[in-house]
């Protein structure tokens, strides 16, 4: 097993966390997944592991509808704001809530980092909508996808 994917997620409610955590134990065996948190994560982070996922809810912080989770916006704009992922293959895990317009919108801004900085996403994004709970068979057939498209 020589593949290794690094995921930085961002958690405050524990949805991101639980895709994440569903997520590796689907890939035990095929991969080696470590996660750092988008609160503790430093630019080096960026570069740990063959394969880099972002993983992020979406948030009306501000007042403004659509946003990351702001741990990750304070990453994204402070610490990793100078990051060159040198082409580094990248993926996205965006969760969402269907009352707002903008359902899952941190995939738009987790993407737009990837391709500001550099990245390749190297498959469809991993959109969850409304509570994750129920939702792991999703969560595994993206994972087998996603392992297929970097393997």
């Amino acid at each position: 097993m020589s593949l290794s994917v690094h995921i930085i997620i961002a958690s405050s409610s524990g949805h991101t966390q639980y895709v994440s955590e569903v997520l590796k134990q689907s890939m035990e065996g095929k991969a080696t997944v470590e996660m750092t948190r988008a609160e503790q994560a430093e630019p080096e982070d960026f570069a740990r592991g063959d394969v880099l996922i972002l993983a992020s809810g979406t948030w009306n912080t501000g007042g403004i509808e659509g946003q990351l989770n702001p741990h990750m916006h304070d990453l994204f704009l402070k610490r990793a704001a100078a990051v060159d992922l040198k082409g580094k293959t990248c993926a996205v895990i965006a969760l969402g809530d269907e009352r707002y317009h903008y359902t899952a919108r941190a995939g738009e801004h987790l993407s737009t980092f990837v391709a500001s900085h550099g990245g390749k996403e190297c498959c469809e994004k991993l959109t969850i909508v409304n509570e994750p709970y129920g939702q792991e068979d999703t969560v595994k057939k993206w994972g087998a996808k996603f392992l297929a498209s970097i393997t």
